[in-house]
């Protein structure tokens, strides 16, 4: 029989209960389905994911579109690009498949609605959150380089504004490794959270003096785990942290010892197992 790993809490909260970090669907419970897929996204809430994290990238036509790569070789099999690409063209591809090509083969598999492979528009990820019968945060992260530039994120802040999402108290918060976009979504939403995503451990003496002090951190758990003095500054400095991303209880242990309030996973019900079995 399986057994769960054992994990140790290490953070307890202000009034000394002990309490666990959010764990956050990284494009969706994308272990097992299509990345950024309706599927996907639906499976991490039955989960019981406490929150989705999405890519975001704007299309010829103007919409935000749930895509991480800038083209579509690897999730869509077509070599075209997303930023050229209108969305009418984008949703006649099939975004599942790539994920279990065997399938139609396996007369066992269960059938697979089309729909659910579809690309997947921002619009239609925010619609499923507002109707959810729980409360979900979001955590959006825009693309960049991009030939649209800051038109990605003023388009964001646009449609999350028509969910009255855009201010204080939004469930979402805007992501990113361009300092730029950053400070572009500052400056459209004063309110919103922010997230300085960073890749390499030797970039944050760099973006330490020029990061605002209410933003949020989000280290990778490779850098965390093989640049642990990474996470001591940030402790050290009192900033908060979001780690993506986040699969194994090793690297859920680094987290929890760091103190991480949430933890960006492709596996959110094996995360939410594993916080379950803490001391």
């Amino acid at each position: 029989m399986r057994r769960t790993p054992r994990i140790r809490r290490a953070r307890q909260d202000n009034s000394g209960a002990r309490s666990r970090p959010q764990v956050v669907a990284h494009r969706g419970s994308s272990h097992d389905n299509p990345e950024h897929t309706l599927a996907a996204y639906v499976k991490a809430l039955d989960e019981g994911a406490d929150a989705l994290e999405c890519d975001v990238r704007l299309t010829a036509d103007g919409h935000l579109v749930c895509v991480h790569d800038r083209n579509l070789l690897r999730t869509a099999a077509t070599p075209g690009l997303v930023s050229t690409m209108n969305l009418a063209e984008l949703d006649e591809l099939d975004f599942a498949s790539w994920k279990s090509p065997w399938a139609e083969l396996d007369d066992e598999a269960p059938d697979r609605d089309p729909e659910a492979g579809k690309v997947l528009t921002l619009r239609k990820l925010l619609e499923m959150v507002a109707d959810y019968d729980r409360h979900v945060e979001l955590a959006i992260e825009t693309k960049h380089p991009t030939r649209y530039g800051g038109l990605v994120e003023r388009r964001l802040v646009e449609t999350l504004g028509d969910f009255g999402w855009d201010g204080a108290g939004s469930p979402a918060r805007i992501m990113s490794f361009s300092l730029n976009a950053a400070n572009r979504v500052r400056r459209l939403a004063p309110e919103l959270d922010v997230v300085m995503l960073v890749d390499k451990a030797h970039h944050w003496p760099v973006l330490r003096p020029v990061v605002d002090d209410r933003w949020i951190i989000g280290p990778g758990i490779k850098e965390l785990r093989e640049h642990p003095g990474l996470g001591k500054h940030l402790v050290k400095a009192g900033r908060e942290i979001h780690v993506w991303t986040v699969n194994t209880a090793d690297d859920l242990q680094i987290c929890l010892d760091l103190g991480v309030t949430a933890v960006i996973s492709d596996r959110p019900a094996h995360m939410l197992e594993l916080l379950g079995s803490a001391d």
